[in-house]
């Protein structure tokens, strides 16, 4: 199904006229797409999906045609090569794929009813029109729209509706765009709109199943990113509107359609008064992110799906420089610290991992490039990398140069570096060419040889790695004068390390602020001085010490029991950065011990050893004027408390259930879920989970929602957990885009690990047919391996995952996982007694 010769080669479209009309009833899209362009040859390609053609035409006059369902085409013989108006007419059925043209269900006064959406990247605009469905074939589009419309009924889309006649909305002409970009929505909608300084209209549109201070949080933030980034762009936003829009039902976690942004609904809506900070704080990078997009990809565009890193890496990163200073007391890059950098070097170390840039062709194996932490994360590391090398000002200024040389048109990666080349005086493509198109990074060691300092670098593998001798140009960001700023050799001296020692008056560090995408590892001499010194390190230094260490021991490079009495010294820590590497260390533990045994009991009493202090410190309720540190802390000291089977603990959350028994809801959502999960696993009843079931149909607030889900998951009643795996096929509890969420909260509990794990393997072909068409499908392997641990579930795994290995869009990921399982396997046989061994002895 390669498509080796893409279709815009020799069929160059310039200006669409797109017809279609929707009966929601009958579920049929019936439509005439009229596309005026350029043919380089006699015989053109236009893509279709599902596409039932019943007529082409060429200057109106019937044209021959043929369908080609394998290479999702329309093969058209025209009366001659040249400038041609080519009309299609179709038909397409509406389906419940969240793909293409498609109905999102909820629920309204206890009515059913629908909001139609769209979802057409990477390759889905060709399900719901005929189009050159290829990122560099850009064109301008006239939309319009009929549907079997009821009063009170909306509709919009990318561009301001222009009129209606009989029935039909026609939308003003879109700017030259990809047709990936393309949206429109309709249905019973609430909006709320205002206007940034410089004219731009910004709407957030939901169902009416939401209560309208709902959408004010997204309309703050929309408005006041879209003036950020002109700000920082020097570029106006060149449409007349920003819309966002909340499906409830959404495959991804938003799109970034120029001009009618669509999102998950608990990723754009929010309670104002009861929404906990971590969750603003994605809310607002969600937005922003997609905010980003609306240049950095919708403006300037990929010009093929291999640098589609250059629209995601960069709004990844542009999140976090956008709300840093949109809120600078969120201290956001912290954030960034804990998940994108951890995600990232956590992934890029299993060998067979993909590069940030990728060769690629089949549209199946497209959808499988939406690595988040490859794509996103790692390739906003790079970026952050680049950043701090050349500074905002040079930023700033290639990217206006950027936008302004490449503006409604495509870009590659190279055009990129060069406009910042050009800005900062630097030769960006040369440095990042190692870091782009070779998957992995490398691990720094600093050693004191025959007395003198030493760095070398080697990539750096979790489990089994070929090393084919691959090579970084490291920015080393030292804190000794004496090491370079880019280490592009295997090996550098820096010197005398007693004399450096002395000069500097510090324990030698690389990478400090840890914004370059490698990792150190440090002799006994030099590990031994830092840690002396650890009460002088910020909190950004510890994070990163905690991080590195918990990766040199997933490598096999130093020993999970050596980090064990480490613990101890960090865990009174108001840091919430400091916290988060804490207890993913510790969170590590866990895969050491089998459920229920002494073993895991000792570990339950070093988790409450850990955060006793903490727990006195915070208390279960959030103060008033709290720091961010301290609320983004809790929620870690509350599951470490209860999983250390801190009896007070326990206590107060039972408490704190019953006095809120009939408003659970409005408990405060910072810690919401913990007293859910603790009453369901230690109080539980069949009672207690199908009121909290009921609680999750009936409620819109998608915080509250996942709280729910994450709770009643967490029953040690195998019957009950059999139960809610029956719910799995109702979509109207458990919606496809949630599923993913419902069945991981059973797998990773050992109660119902056995049940989700059967449920899988026999449900595999639905799961496919339900959910197969999207870039999440992957992810229901990733889980999977994110969870098993054991010789026998490694071989299961493989039984199970290896014939499908030649399925476009999977084969990566059953490597990968097989890797990530086998290698998490060898570590816990190779080191469980003496991990416990050590948890023991910190025992008090």
């Amino acid at each position: 199904m390669a498509e080796l010769k893409h279709f815009y080669e020799t069929f160059q479209p310039k200006h669409y006229d797109v017809y279609i009309d929707i009966d929601r009833e009958k579920k049929l899209i019936s439509g005439k797409t009229t596309i005026t362009g350029a043919a380089q040859a006699q015989e053109i390609s236009v893509h279709q999906k599902y596409l039932k053609v019943s007529a082409v035409q060429a200057g109106n006059q019937d044209v021959p045609f043929t369908t080609d369902d394998q290479a999702d085409a329309i093969r058209i013989t025209l009366p001659a090569a040249g400038d041609v108006t080519v009309a299609i007419t179709y038909t397409a059925p509406l389906t419940d794929t969240m793909m293409g043209i498609y109905p999102s269900y909820y629920q309204l006064n206890g009515e059913k009813k629908q909001l139609i959406g769209t979802q057409f990247e990477t390759n889905a605009a060709r399900q719901a029109f005929p189009c050159v469905d290829e990122p560099e074939a850009k064109a301008t589009f006239d939309l319009a729209i009929k549907f079997d419309e009821h009063p009170g009924e909306t509709i919009i889309s990318n561009m301001p509706e222009k009129s209606e006649k009989d029935g039909v909305h026609y939308f003003a002409t879109t700017v030259r765009m990809s047709t990936y970009l393309i949206a429109f929505a309709f249905g019973e909608m609430q909006s709320k709109l205002t206007k940034t300084k410089s004219g731009v209209e910004i709407g957030v549109f939901a169902t009416k199943a939401h209560q309208a201070n709902e959408l004010d949080f997204a309309l703050d933030i929309a408005k006041r990113a879209i003036e950020f980034y002109e700000d920082f762009y020097q570029t106006p936003y060149p449409l007349p509107h920003s819309y966002q829009l909340a499906l409830p039902d959404f495959s991804a976690g938003a799109m970034e359609n120029w001009g009618l942004v669509t999102y998950r609904e608990a990723l754009l809506l929010l309670d104002p008064d009861n929404t906990a900070l971590d969750t603003k704080q994605l809310v607002a990078t969600v937005i922003t992110h997609e905010l980003a997009h609306q240049w950095f990809g919708d403006l300037v565009t990929m010009k093929w799906w291999d640098d589609l890193w250059l629209n995601e890496s960069f709004a990844n990163m542009m999140e976090y420089v956008s709300v840093d200073a949109l809120q600078p007391d969120w201290h956001i890059w912290e954030t960034f610290q804990t998940s994108e950098a951890p995600a990232a070097l956590q992934r890029d170390a299993t060998d067979g991992v993909q590069s940030v840039h990728v060769d690629v062709e089949d549209p199946a194996e497209i959808d499988s490039l939406f690595d988040g932490a490859i794509v996103y994360a790692k390739g906003a590391r790079l970026l952050v990398m680049v950043r701090a090398l050349i500074g905002d000002d040079a930023l700033r200024a290639g990217l206006k140069n950027y936008f302004a040389a490449h503006q409604y048109g495509n870009a590659t990666g190279a055009d990129l570096w060069s406009a910042l080349g050009a800005a900062s005086g630097l030769d960006i493509g040369a440095i990042m060419h190692s870091w782009l198109d070779q998957p992995g990074y490398p691990v720094v060691t600093a050693a004191v040889k025959d007395g003198q300092l030493t760095l070398s670098q080697k990539q750096f593998f979790i489990g089994e790695g070929q090393d084919v001798g691959r090579q970084w140009q490291i920015p080393l960001n030292s804190n000794y004068d004496a090491a370079p700023a880019i280490m592009k050799e295997k090996e550098v001296v820096l010197g005398d390390y007693a004399k450096l020692r002395a000069a500097a008056g510090q324990p030698f560090r690389v990478n400090v602020g840890n914004n370059s995408h490698f990792i150190v590892k440090y002799d006994d001499t030099l590990m031994q001085d830092i840690l002396t010194h650890t009460d002088e390190l910020d909190d950004i230094a510890k994070l990163q010490l905690l991080q590195d260490l918990r990766l040199l021991a997933d490598g096999r490079q130093i020993s999970y029991a050596t980090l064990v009495p480490l613990l101890p010294r960090f865990a009174d820590s108001h840091a919430a950065v400091v916290n988060t590497a804490l207890y993913r260390v510790a969170s590590n533990l866990k895969r050491f011990v089998t459920p229920d045994s002494p073993e895991e009991n000792q570990l339950k009493a070093f988790y409450n050893q850990l955060s006793a202090d903490q727990l006195a410190r915070l208390g279960w309720t959030p103060k008033a004027h709290e720091s961010n540190d301290d609320q983004l802390t809790r929620p870690f000291i509350l599951s470490a408390a209860l999983y250390g089977k801190n009896g007070a603990a326990i206590a107060a959350a039972h408490d704190l259930f019953k006095a809120n028994a009939d408003k659970l809801a409005s408990l405060p959502a910072d810690i919401r879920f913990y007293v859910l999960a603790n009453e369901v696993h230690d109080f539980g009843s069949a009672d207690l989970v199908d009121e909290l079931v009921a609680a999750y149909r009936e409620t819109t607030d998608g915080s509250y929602k996942g709280d729910l889900r994450a709770a009643v998951t967490q029953t040690p009643d195998k019957a009950l957990l059999a139960k809610l795996i029956g719910l799995f096929k109702d979509p109207d509890t458990v919606k496809p885009q949630d599923l993913r969420s419902w069945f991981y909260g059973i797998l990773a509990n050992h109660h119902g690990e056995q049940a989700a794990w059967d449920w899988l393997r026999n449900n595999w072909q639905w799961l496919e047919e339900k959910v197969g068409g999207d870039m999440e499908f992957t992810t229901y392997i990733t889980v999977v391996a994110n969870v098993f641990r054991t010789r026998e579930r490694l071989n299961e795994f493989k039984a199970f995952f290896e014939p499908k290995l030649n399925t476009p869009g999977l084969t990566r990921e059953i490597q990968m996982d097989t890797k990530v399982i086998a290698s998490r396997v060898d570590l816990i046989e190779a080191e469980k007694d003496a991990v416990n061994a050590a948890v023991a002895k910190e025992i008090q």
